[in-house]
Formats: structure tokens, C-alpha cells, sequence
């Protein structure tokens, strides 16, 4: 009866571990994309993006900056290895994203623009937290 019982825990360990994989990959490709596709429309200096950063009033050319920023993030947060990078780029998303959402707010810019950067960044948050520990420091 007790090896019985040990097996079961076994599996529930596994079963557990595989889903925590899976549910870390799912968010993190989600996030990943969601960067990319993001820092690919800055880049390409997209209407929707140009009249965001005049509303709250900053340059043309930060879209640049954070263009490259983003998709090369996107790429260290699914490349294999490099925990320390993961780990810049998580915090670095943080910052952009909810210092996105607070120059909106501070140009009295609400809504959906300040709305989207929090969900992306609760995103991101969700990815660090269900890493693997290959994946951490």
C-alpha cells in the first residue's frame, strides 16, 4: 500500500512541475510576442504609435530606442541560458511598461493607453515568477 501512495506523489510532482512548464512558456510566448510585435510597430514608426508619443509629448526618436530595446528582450527572455540577461530584461520590461502607464497618467492620458503597458507588465511579472530554475540566478 505505501509504494502505492509513493508513486502517486511522484506523479502529482511531475504532473505539477510539467504544468508550472507549461503554464510558464504559454505566458512567456505571449509576453515575448506581444513585445516584439510592439517594439516591431515602434520601430516601423506606426500611426497609432507616432500619436501616442505626442500626446504625452516626448520625442519621435525614443520609438527607436524602445523598438530595439524591446525585441532584443523579447529574444534573451526565449534564448536558452543567460539567467543574468533574463533577468535585466524582466526588470527592464517593468520599468518601461509601468513608466509607460505613469506618463500617461501624468499627461492625463487615460484609459486604454494606461491600461494595456499594466496588463503586459502583470504579463511579464506572471512569466518571472513561473520560471524554471534553469532560468534563474
Amino acid at each position: 500500500m505505501s509504494t502505492m501512495v509513493g508513486t502517486e506523489t511522484i506523479v502529482k510532482a511531475e504532473t505539477r512541475s510539467r504544468g508550472k512548464v507549461i503554464a510558464y512558456w504559454s505566458v512567456t510566448s505571449l509576453f515575448a510576442a506581444s513585445m516584439t510585435i510592439s517594439g516591431i510597430g515602434q520601430l516601423m514608426e506606426l500611426e497609432g504609435n507616432v500619436e501616442l508619443l505626442e500626446k504625452i509629448g516626448y520625442p519621435l526618436y525614443i520609438m527607436t530606442i524602445l523598438g530595439i530595446w524591446k525585441v532584443l528582450g523579447a529574444i534573451a527572455l526565449v534564448v536558452p541560458g543567460l539567467p543574468r540577461v533574463k533577468e535585466w530584461a524582466y526588470a527592464g520590461f517593468f520599468f518601461l511598461l509601468t513608466g509607460a502607464a505613469l506618463s500617461h497618467v501624468f499627461a492625463e492620458d487615460y484609459g486604454f493607453p494606461v491600461i494595456l503597458p499594466l496588463v503586459y507588465a502583470s504579463l511579464g511579472m506572471v512569466s518571472w515568477a513561473l520560471r524554471t530554475k534553469s532560468r534563474k540566478l
